[in-house]
């Protein structure tokens, strides 16, 4: 059965789409079947997947709003192994439109309970903010991933985040576990870097995963080219980072 991981962060700028589209990636190159749902209205993980939004007929907004099935919006293969429920900015006023639905903040995981047995991950990019998009996610989620930028606001960020998680644990997910941090954007030639990782570990009761993401050129320019880091640069430091990433994710899952 799928395992659902929400990757959220209520600070922007953290990396999370980066790692939301590169852990898919890598994930999918060690033949895990894998689908990413882009629930960020920017839509910037389907346009770094390669998808052209604006070309996209069916979204995971006509989803949410009962315009589709769940299979009408599915893009299948974008990579092998990987699917993409796909999202363009349409989805910021699904929020407004969702207001009068009755078990609004489940609907997410109502869809994803037809499917999640076709896949070994479902990984969603959550938006940076906390909406009712982001309670559908960690309401959907079996755990929860964060992202954390090596800087000075990265604990205030990461706080903000608990809570949502435990309100929602609390109120709509019982079951809803932290999945662990993640550090991103590390950069080995600052003391800043370094302080902000063991401030985290000393301050935190929380599993935080081995690999950090570095500071990387090729991980920045990947995007723009609609491809992942494995399939941009193969030998680059992001792509090592990110399969890294990848297998300490699923060795975690099966040690659950």
């Amino acid at each position: 059965m799928g395992r659902i991981i929400a990757i959220a962060n209520q600070k922007g700028g953290v990396g999370k789409t980066t790692t939301a589209i590169n852990l898919s990636a890598c994930l999918a190159e060690s033949r895990q079947r894998v689908l990413a749902v882009d629930f960020d209205p920017q839509g910037n993980e389907t346009s770094g997947l390669g998808i052209e939004k604006s070309s996209i007929e069916r979204t995971v907004y006509d989803l949410l709003v009962g315009e589709c099935e769940i299979e009408e919006c599915l893009i299948t293969n974008v990579q092998e192994n990987l699917d993409l429920l796909p999202s363009n900015v349409d989805l910021a006023g699904a929020e407004i439109e969702l207001l009068e639905i009755e078990n609004k903040e489940t609907l997410l995981k109502t869809y994803l309970e037809k499917i999640k047995k076709h896949y070994d991950f479902i990984i969603i990019d959550c938006p940076p903010s906390l909406n009712l998009l982001t309670i559908n996610a960690l309401t959907a989620a079996n755990t929860v991933l964060v992202p954390i930028q090596c800087e000075y606001y990265a604990l205030e960020g990461l706080s903000q985040v608990l809570k949502t998680v435990n309100l929602v644990k609390k109120k709509l997910n019982p079951a809803l576990e932290m999945e662990g941090v993640v550090f991103t954007m590390y950069d080995a030639r600052t003391n800043l870097s370094l302080e902000v990782v063991e401030s985290v570990k000393n301050n935190l009761n929380q599993n935080i995963y081995k690999t950090i993401i570095p500071r990387n050129v090729r991980l920045a320019e990947a995007p723009s080219h609609g491809m992942p880091i494995n399939l941009y640069d193969s030998r680059s430091a992001g792509a090592e980072s990110y399969r890294l990433l990848a297998a300490e994710v699923i060795s975690r899952g099966e040690d659950l």
